[in-house]
């Protein structure tokens, strides 16, 4: 039985990835970031890296936690920026936009002081910058780790690609390529520091309330395997010990279900559903690269 489009709705604005026919996304559906969003694992290791490495900037970890409903509902909030991810990819550009500018201007509200005193405010492009880079570097790298090796030229075609999303958040130098985000990763590191709430964070996500579905060794898998994209240098710093290392069955584990998640096909999934919109074939993106420019042509 087909599931009805997914459709969901932020801060009041209905979202259907489905509709309105024809209506492109911010991005292209060969595009790099269309293939690996649509992976479950991929887009669940990367973006709790890329939540480890912003909490790692006081500024930015005393912004969500002070100013959001992180501390009251993780999950939830967790829940509400994938469907932001996933709409900045795959949906209408239109309603993408409506909502992205939704989120500045909740976070052009954001200001405040660490409790070491420095004076922070969400809308700071250095910050912008470095969250957008991390999203993207996050993504990309669980893909090529635990899902499928991507090719150099794969690799900075997505970091080229990630400026159209990440200046509608208002970031202004989004890297284009890892050597580029090493670059920044380097001039934010002086600030970098362990502190509890990142560990608080990594609990949460061990804990499996985010999906209770999914065995909780998977979980704690997926947890371990973000820690692993970190730079060790970078998770030394942070005091991410021995206990978060990766093990041979974690890996195993989680290379399996990347694998299987790469070739699931839902039709009721954002990917499925933005093909659709675009006069393409809900399974587009199983399709092989030659069969896709072949049926993006006829499009």
């Amino acid at each position: 039985m087909v599931r009805p489009p997914m459709q969901d709705e932020y801060l009041g604005t209905a979202i259907d990835f489905a509709a309105p026919a024809g209506e492109p996304a911010l991005l292209a559906p060969d595009s790099v970031q269309w293939r690996i969003y649509k992976n479950p694992i991929a887009l669940g290791i990367g973006g709790i890296a890329a939540v480890l490495l912003e909490f790692a900037e006081p500024r930015i970890r005393s912004g969500v936690w002070d100013h959001s409903t992180y501390k009251a509902d993780p999950i939830g909030r967790s829940r509400r920026t994938g469907l932001v991810a996933m709409l900045a990819c795959y949906g209408p550009a239109s309603t993408a936009k409506q909502v992205i500018g939704q989120v500045n201007r909740m976070h052009g509200k954001v200001k405040g002081e660490t409790p070491s005193g420095d004076k922070y405010r969400a809308m700071d492009p250095v910050l912008l910058d470095w969250v957008a880079a991390t999203a993207s570097y996050g993504f990309l790298m669980a893909y090529d780790r635990f899902v499928h090796v991507l090719s150099d030229a794969d690799k900075d075609r997505f970091m080229r690609d990630g400026d159209a999303i990440g200046r509608e958040f208002g970031a202004r130098r989004t890297p284009p390529t890892i050597a580029a985000f090493m670059g920044m990763m380097d001039e934010l590191e002086p600030r970098f520091e362990a502190h509890p709430i990142i560990f608080e964070f990594l609990d949460i996500i061990q804990s499996g309330r985010a999906a209770p579905g999914v065995p909780r060794f998977l979980h704690r898998a997926i947890a371990r395997a973000s820690v692993s994209l970190l730079p060790p240098h970078i998770r030394g710093k942070l005091q991410l010990g021995a206990r978060y290392d990766l093990t041979r069955f974690d890996r195993t584990a989680l290379r399996v279900a990347g694998r299987l998640a790469d070739r699931h096909v839902d039709r009721a999934a954002p990917h499925c559903q933005a093909s659709v919109r675009l006069g393409l074939p809900h399974d587009f993106l199983f399709k092989s690269p030659a069969e896709q420019q072949r049926l993006l042509a006829i499009a």
